[in-house]
């Protein structure tokens, strides 16, 4: 008998692939975890019923989190990401060698206990002398932080749950007092075909706090739609803006220098949104 796990998208809709064993659940206090071993996406970590990540196509989420500001901020130094307890965002933070320190606040550790153990090639590098990992909940540190980093990445489940609070603008507002003066955030923002009024928010609320806001895209197969967007707030430096020599080469499998300018050109849905 074959086996398949569905996640059903929105009502109508889902995903659905076949599965050769469950390697590990747990019902922690915050939320259902699950690692299952599928046959076409290798192992996929499930946080309540939802896909997080899969070893086939985990590399476009976290580099076209990590890359895209990286590269816009010209000496990123000191990095946090709030969720990405799986390590993906990290482990491309690690790339550039300006950073000093990357923080990940995590508000569930046990995602990160198991990611470490079934997906060691995404959470290879938590353990790296510059990263310090802090299992609390994120939006309270944005809101005892003050001129602390360079660069912010909101690396959230969709909004529920937990994560609920992170797609607020009480949240994007302290976000941009926990930035330097020059400092540059990334949030997902999910998907423009099934989640457009989420997405239409979350624009018009960053807008009102950053001077420079943009959204950018990314196909990722295993998540809703595939057609993923981001959102990013920049208090002065334009991603579109930078020159040439601000890149550098770093080992990446879906961003490259020339998609970092063209990611930002919208289909005209998407853009619509931010009219």
């Amino acid at each position: 008998m074959d086996l398949w796990f569905t996640e059903k998208q929105t009502k109508n809709y889902g995903i659905t692939a076949k599965v050769k064993q469950t390697l590990y659940t747990e019902q922690t206090d915050l939320q259902s975890l699950a690692i299952i071993e599928t046959a076409e996406w290798g192992n996929m970590l499930v946080l309540d019923d939802m896909v997080m990540t899969t070893q086939k196509d985990e590399f476009v989420y976290h580099e076209m989190m990590v890359h895209v500001p990286l590269f816009t901020h010209p000496n990123p130094k000191h990095v946090l990401v709030v969720g990405g307890g799986d390590g993906g965002v990290i482990r491309e933070i690690l790339k550039h060698p300006s950073v000093e320190k990357a923080v990940l606040v995590e508000i569930d550790g046990k995602v990160i206990e198991s990611s470490k153990k079934y997906l060691p090639e995404i959470a290879g590098k938590l353990d790296d002398p510059r990263v310090e990992v802090k299992v609390d909940d994120g939006f309270s540190h944005i809101a005892e932080s003050e001129a602390a980093y360079d660069v912010i990445l909101v690396d959230s489940t969709e909004p529920v749950g937990p994560a609920v609070n992170l797609f607020t603008k009480g949240f994007y507002d302290g976000i941009a007092k926990a930035l330097k003066e020059d400092g540059v955030f990334v949030a997902q923002s999910d998907n423009p075909w099934f989640k457009a009024d989420l997405i239409q928010q979350v624009y018009q609320d960053v807008k009102e706090i950053f001077p420079i806001t943009k959204i950018y895209t990314a196909n990722i197969p295993t998540y809703p739609s595939g057609l993923w967007t981001f959102t990013m707030g920049s208090k002065t430096y334009d991603p579109l803006s930078i020159k040439a020599d601000r890149f550098r080469k770093i080992e990446a499998k879906y961003y490259t220098e020339e998609l970092h300018y063209a990611c930002f050109v919208l289909p005209k849905f998407v853009k619509d949104l931010t009219e």
